[in-house]
């Protein structure tokens, strides 16, 4: 299982030799029940994993759902139950409250990105811009938002960008070799920042062309340069008063790093009580 490991990291990292406050104050066998409620609006990412946090902790604690993964809560709204062993829900708290509201939050920026481009054609994608170690994790919380995910890692597939360009020599040098490296199949994107290297990207066969911070105008005009000849994504610049204009041109992909890189927590709380 993919996701244990870094579960598992996680609580290491927290726990390190022992809970000594709550082994300190809490009986090892009273039991208790929690309630995770949402404090503001948002979208819910990573339920599986918070309970996979308190069932890696102790198996007897259980875990209940009360809204839907990728469901939408307003303020108050009761997002889970936890019952269980004291110690082990009160150890686990945090650790399972940093997933899920992480996750929630890159569900909730997702998705409103994806309201804004509602009608234009353009998806939404996510980057490579992530937390070490939680990528596995963001990219799915970027799904749960109504997303897609951008390729997962450098062997995922061949996205030639301005420095491996200015290495090989120009677009063409860089496509001819990406095309001997992966074969005939391979679809091979470039990033462009101008008409003319669009132009070159296009002669050498890119299937993908990026359109990196490109004004509106600007990007308008590749995309009817490129006619449907390529898939056309959108980079750089983009927030929340630019990607309408931006989906507006015509690009089939938006890929926003801010999905991931700078994504503020949902806040949401678990307030427990003695069984």
């Amino acid at each position: 299982m993919q996701v244990e490991p870094i579960v598992r990291a996680a609580l290491a990292e927290d726990i390190r030799a022992g809970d000594i406050t709550t082994e300190a104050t809490v009986p090892p066998d009273l039991r208790a029940e929690a309630e995770m409620t949402a404090k503001q609006a948002g979208v819910i990412a990573g339920l599986e994993v918070a309970a996979l946090v308190f069932s890696l902790l102790d198996t007897a604690v259980e875990f209940i759902p009360r809204v839907g993964e990728g469901e939408a809560v307003e303020p108050g709204r009761c997002v889970a139950e936890v019952r269980g062993p004291a110690r082990a829900i009160l150890t686990g708290e945090r650790v399972a409250l940093n997933f899920l509201q992480h996750l929630s939050g890159v569900a909730t920026r997702t998705r409103r990105f994806v309201e804004l481009v509602a009608g234009t054609g353009a998806a939404i994608t996510d980057t490579r811009k992530t937390t070490p170690g939680l990528r596995l994790l963001e990219k799915y919380a970027v799904r749960v938002g109504g997303g897609q995910n951008h390729r997962y890692a450098l062997d995922d597939a061949i996205l030639i960008k301005d420095n491996h360009i200015a290495a090989a020599g120009g677009i063409r040098a860089a496509v001819e070799r990406a095309r001997r490296r992966g074969g005939h199949t391979t679809v091979i994107e470039v990033e462009t920042q101008n008409r003319a290297q669009v132009e070159e990207a296009l002669a050498a066969g890119a299937g993908i062309i990026m359109l990196d911070n490109m004004s509106p105008a600007a990007m308008r005009e590749c995309v009817a340069l490129i006619a449907g000849r390529a898939v056309t994504e959108a980079s750089g610049g983009v927030n929340e008063e630019t990607i309408r204009a931006i989906a507006e041109t015509g690009v089939d992909l938006i890929s926003i790093g801010a999905l991931t890189h700078s994504v503020t927590a949902l806040d949401i709380s678990l307030n427990i009580r003695a069984a």
